[in-house]
């Protein structure tokens, strides 16, 4: 007989597999169970009838219960695996545990028999020869905890007629704990009292360690989350720390006519949880000269920023002691691979002197500064250089290049487009598509400007880590 619950309900049902598909097929279920534990209803009062009706209440408790699980699941909670090593205080059933979970019992308080089903004997592990235990000796096989439990329920049951429906636990002979749940109704004689008690008993153990590991896995998953947050917060506030924090152009050095105007702009990971070690830096040094430099290391994380911050720190250093670009990077890579966590990381870095319009520069494994000159562009020829961190005692290469004024230096990291075989046949990388901005570089009046077309151009891609970019612009 259909429930009167779902006469309002389409009749198309939904997509089989989905989980609006369970919820619904749960929920048309339960229904159904509660069409049958009305046509039951009227069946006596019985052993059958009361076994019958019990088994329905129970089976509705438990679609009650699949119901929410399945809505929780809907509303986005994580799917939970089957937990493993989860502490137990009894040993792993077997399938002979599993045969008889749900079981009978009987009490006649004017007789003071007792019935128990043949599946009440399994599940308390108690043999049939025994005989059943007596209402006042079945508190004896719960956890003492419990006992008060089960001694309130039995109370309620047999003074004010109230129906049992609670939980506790049981110690088995065999040294098992099982958890039960008990629900069951005094049946009264003709003058209204207590004549005798039945109950159905079902094995929970099982839905309630599963229960538990679903709670657990929820508590540790919003743990992980906290901590998620935790560190993005402190690895961005350390960026924020460590990266110029400039807003607009700036010059290297102030007063010096072949001066670089400088800007610079970090683009974030199109998933914004993935804040790298990508590091852009520009600073005047002693002798007149000005240091330009990009870079990054793998990861993501509180570790990448804090050993870009590492990294950036000693460059600066070693950059303001005068330490030539070439012999520099072979000092970063001594100390990547020295470090207590080792890293990978690529980086260029370059030395412009005013005076002489010149730049000498080192590359490890990092793409090429890229040079505009009168509406056209074109990469610097790498001098040799491997990965920071790849390989102890690396030699690097040093390259000198002449530069005119009004000259254009774009220098980047490599995350402006995702790597992979997407990008190839044809579909421009980086520095194609900024080689591709020549002829607005050439007219734009400020490095800012230069730096506004770059993040034009790049802020709709789809990028798996942070990216810099920094341009130079040679005064007249």
């Amino acid at each position: 007989m259909p429930s009167h619950l779902y006469a309002d309900r389409p009749a198309q049902p939904p997509e089989p597999g989905t989980v609006d598909a369970l919820i619904s097929l749960t929920h048309r279920l339960r229904g159904d169970v509660d069409a049958v534990r009305r046509d039951t209803a009227g069946d006596g009062d019985d052993a059958r009838g009361r076994w019958q009706r019990a088994l329905c209440d129970l089976a509705v408790h438990h679609l009650d219960d699949l119901g929410e699980q399945l809505g929780q699941l809907k509303e986005g909670l994580p799917p939970v695996p089957e937990p493993a090593g989860l502490p137990s205080a009894a040993p792993e059933t077997t399938a002979e545990d599993h045969r008889g979970r749900v079981g009978s019992a009987e009490w006649n308080l004017l007789t003071d028999e007792v019935t128990w089903s043949e599946e009440l004997f399994e599940i308390f592990g108690r043999p049939p020869g025994a005989g059943p235990l007596p209402l006042d000796e079945l508190g004896s096989t719960l956890f003492s905890e419990d006992q008060p439990l089960l001694t309130a329920m039995v109370t309620d049951c047999l003074v004010d007629g109230k129906p049992i429906d609670g939980e506790f636990r049981i110690v088995r002979p065999d040294g098992r704990v099982r958890t039960l749940h008990m629900r069951g109704e005094p049946v009264l004689d003709s003058d209204g009292c207590t004549a005798t008690m039945w109950a159905v008993l079902r094995d929970v153990s099982e839905l309630r360690r599963s229960r538990r590991a679903v709670r657990e896995s929820q508590d540790s998953l919003r743990r992980r989350q906290e901590i998620a947050r935790t560190e993005h917060r402190l690895a961005v506030e350390l960026q924020e720390a460590v990266l110029p924090p400039w807003r607009g152009s700036l010059r290297f050095p102030r007063a010096h006519p072949s001066s670089l105007d400088v800007a610079a702009h970090c683009l974030p990971a199109t998933n914004r949880a993935l804040l790298g070690g990508d590091w852009y830096d520009a600073l005047e040094l002693p002798d007149g000269r000005s240091l330009l430099t990009v870079g990054g290391l793998t990861g993501h994380g509180v570790s990448a920023t804090s050993g870009m911050a590492m990294v950036l720190g000693a460059l600066r250093g070693m950059a303001m002691a005068g330490i030539e670009p070439g012999p520099l990077m072979g000092w970063l890579n001594q100390l990547l691979d020295n470090s207590v966590r080792p890293a990978l990381g690529s980086a260029v870095c370059c030395r412009y002197e005013p005076g002489r319009r010149v730049l000498s520069w080192a590359q490890a494994g990092h793409p090429a500064p890229l040079l505009f000159r009168h509406g056209r562009g074109r990469a610097l020829r790498p001098p040799e250089g491997v990965l920071l961190g790849a390989t102890p005692g690396a030699v690097y290469g040093q390259a000198e290049e002449r530069l005119e004024p009004g000259d254009v230096l774009v220098l980047h990291t490599d995350g402006l487009t995702p790597p992979g075989p997407e990008f190839a046949g044809g579909v421009p990388d980086a520095a194609e598509r900024l080689l591709a901005l020549a002829p607005g570089f050439s007219s734009a009046p400020s490095a800012r400007d230069c730096v506004r077309l770059v993040t034009r151009e790049f802020a709709g891609g789809e990028r798996e880590d942070d990216a810099c970019v920094l341009v130079a612009r040679i005064g007249d």
